[in-house]
């Protein structure tokens, strides 16, 4: 399985599940096949841990929960000091994605998380989702995914241990590209351009104030010279 597939599900707009999803509406937790249900609070940050699958391991969930209240925390206050304080992860057999966000409420797949258990940042760009909130027709779905991703990269807590790193840059890519590609293009205005201006994109998606108009307002040049400018130079 590709690793884009994993926010395949995340879904443009961001509200809407993927609609592979087995769940007729994702915000409907039906107890049955309810394994356990856990629920943990720190600091202000609630999760609601719903297990679905009876041979989860433990271990994996407790990382997961782990990562919840080391990431998300800080996505709130660098991003959205307004985003929900109370989440809920499902480890769902009914999901065939791999993880998938919409509103306060994540879906993982079991198998995935039982297959790849250091793949722990999924958590990271599956909560950042849910920091981001952004509205229908907030902007490019590229720039949701990228900035998940590009979140992923600065805040993840073991990416390595996930075998999870940005891409080399190549002549073959674009900045629509999305998710990997376009978080290295991302870090890579951060280092070279203008610090900030990933809390300043995010912001403006979320207040429905993006346009094409902001890579210039915020740099002095369009999207197309930014990347012009990295594909010459997109050393980090």
């Amino acid at each position: 399985m590709k690793r884009w597939i994993m926010a395949a599900a995340i879904l443009l707009p961001l509200l809407k599940p993927h609609t592979g999803a087995a769940q007729s509406k994702w915000d409907e937790i039906k107890e049955q096949g309810i394994v356990s249900r856990d629920t943990f609070t720190r600091q202000g940050f609630t999760l609601i841990f719903i297990n679905k699958s009876a041979g989860f391991n433990t271990a994996t969930g407790k990382r997961m929960v782990d990562a919840y209240f080391t990431v998300y925390p800080k996505q709130a206050a660098l991003y959205n000091q307004h985003t929900t304080r109370k989440v809920i992860f499902i480890i769902d057999p009914e999901y065939k994605g791999v993880a998938a966000t919409a509103g306060g409420i994540v879906r993982f797949s079991p198998e995935w998380m039982q297959n790849h258990p250091e793949d722990i940042d999924v958590v990271t760009h599956e909560v950042m989702h849910i920091a981001q909130g952004y509205p229908d027709g907030a902007g490019p779905g590229w720039i949701t995914e990228g900035i998940a991703d590009y979140v992923r990269y600065s805040m993840g807590v073991d990416n390595a241990g996930g075998n999870w790193a940005l891409p080399d840059y190549n002549k073959n890519q674009h900045y629509e590209n999305a998710y990997r590609v376009t978080a290295r293009f991302l870090a890579w205005i951060e280092k070279h351009k203008k610090a900030g201006l990933v809390q300043k994109l995010d912001a403006a998606m979320r207040s429905k104030t993006y346009s094409g108009q902001f890579w210039q307002k915020q740099t002095g040049s369009t999207v197309d010279e930014l990347w012009k400018e990295y594909a010459a130079n997109p050393a980090l």
